[in-house]
């Protein structure tokens, strides 16, 4: 009996290991996490002193590191940018943004409205919004995929005066290859007939996917001009109504002169009911809008023709447009 309990294993001893065990992950992981939090706070508040130069005021107020102990990002009580020179400034709410730990490539961040917004020969714009965020999945040389999307967007100006509302809208960004798709979508749009010289246009929505080819150069290179670039456009869509609106597909090009080429196709939904949309919104018209659209209404409900556009001369069909005047 002796010999058998002696043989008997020791459960305590084996617990105490793995709670000290446990005890020592824990309290290495925590202080890594705090190591971590403490350098990115010092990185973001030396990355916003070195843009406090040459007429350039930014703030990150409370900048703070935050979301253990299974994530990790920075908190800011408001953000504050001004560019004396250029005459630009812009003050927000509360920033909060957060990564994974075990997935620190992929960042989400949010902004707190309200916004202000002060840019040269316009009058002081005011935003709002009920959400907006932005994720983006870091690779080289340019992020994976970069979004941006918002809910109840208010625009006004700083004196009062309405200017738009949108519903929802998103925006997505990815390299492909060389190039770089463009994809976007917003519903609901209302413009104030103030901003449309107090025309009414109705609630609009709409959709974009395009492709820049060799977009990911132009962007490492920060090139601002249109000239030289071309794409496709997979879908460029505007609707008045549930059924009702224009779409756009096709390629273009812009010659190093600013001309534009673009072999296109353009098919209006419902063309009676556009004729209706855009005789409201263009009263003086109304007559020949109704006239031209009830043509179209002859090929069918959702009619389709060609616009060409050589040399920035444009025409519909066998229609001519008339010129466009050169990009930049």
């Amino acid at each position: 009996m002796s010999t058998d309990a002696s043989r008997k294993p020791n459960y305590n001893r084996r617990f105490l290991w793995l709670a000290l065990f446990i005890v020592v992950l824990f309290g290495g992981y925590s202080a890594g996490w705090f190591y971590l939090a403490g350098k990115l706070e010092n990185e973001a508040r030396a990355n916003i002193a070195n843009l406090n130069r040459n007429g350039v005021v930014a703030e990150c107020t409370n900048v703070s590191a935050r979301g253990f102990p299974f994530r990790l990002g920075l908190f800011c009580d408001r953000i504050y940018f001004e560019d004396a020179r250029q005459g630009v400034s812009i003050a927000t709410g509360s920033f909060r943004s957060v990564g994974q730990i075990y997935d620190p490539r992929h960042l989400v961040g949010e902004l707190d409205g309200p916004a202000r917004i002060d840019v040269p020969q316009i009058q002081p714009l005011a935003l709002d919004w009920g959400n907006l965020r932005a994720s983006v999945r870091l690779a080289q040389p340019l992020p994976q995929r970069l979004s941006v999307e918002g809910k109840e967007l208010h625009a006004r100006t700083v004196a009062g005066t309405e200017l738009a509302t949108i519903k929802v809208f998103e925006s997505h960004m990815r390299p492909n290859g060389a190039n770089i798709d463009l994809a976007s979508s917003f519903s609901d749009l209302t413009l104030d007939p103030s901003v449309v010289g107090g025309r009414m246009v109705p609630p609009l929505s709409g959709q974009s996917d395009i492709t820049v080819n060799n977009g990911v150069q132009l962007i490492n290179e920060r090139v601002q001009s249109l000239r030289g670039q071309s794409g496709t456009i997979r879908m460029l869509d505007l609707s008045t109504g549930e059924s009702t609106g224009l779409s756009l597909t096709g390629t273009f090009s812009v010659a190093q002169d600013g001309l534009l080429d673009a072999d296109l196709r353009v098919t209006v939904r419902d063309p009676q009911g556009m004729a209706t949309s855009l005789g409201n919104a263009i009263p003086e018209l109304r007559k020949q809008i109704q006239q031209g659209f009830m043509a179209l209404a002859i090929l069918g409900d959702s009619p389709s023709m060609p616009l060409k556009i050589s040399r920035g001369k444009a025409t519909l069909g066998f229609i001519k447009l008339g010129r466009i005047p050169p990009l930049q």
